[in-house]
């Protein structure tokens, strides 16, 4: 990792997305998925909300960032709250 100067939270974080990328390729194959509309009216699928929820949670800990400070633990749970949110009603 040194020669990309990564932490290993850095690390960590990339190897969850991966996780979560392999995990939900897996579903797909064995549970294909017919997309559904939500409380927006578009219609989505597994990885549609996947995509909405990573997006989302960047703004939610970039803002964070900007009004609270380094007090990331807090935001996690905001963005945990946020994913359940999105693959519930979106």
């Amino acid at each position: 990792m040194d020669w990309m100067a990564w932490t290993w939270p850095t690390a960590l974080f990339f190897i969850c997305i991966a996780a979560i990328l392999t995990v939900f390729t897996v579903l797909a194959i064995k549970f294909p998925e017919t997309p559904r509309k939500g409380v927006l009216r578009l219609e989505t699928t597994r990885g549609d909300r996947l995509f909405i929820t990573l997006l989302g949670s960047a703004f939610i800990n970039l803002a964070w960032l900007g009004v609270v400070g380094a007090n990331q633990p807090l935001a996690l749970i905001v963005c945990l709250v946020y994913a359940f949110a999105v693959f519930r009603w979106v």
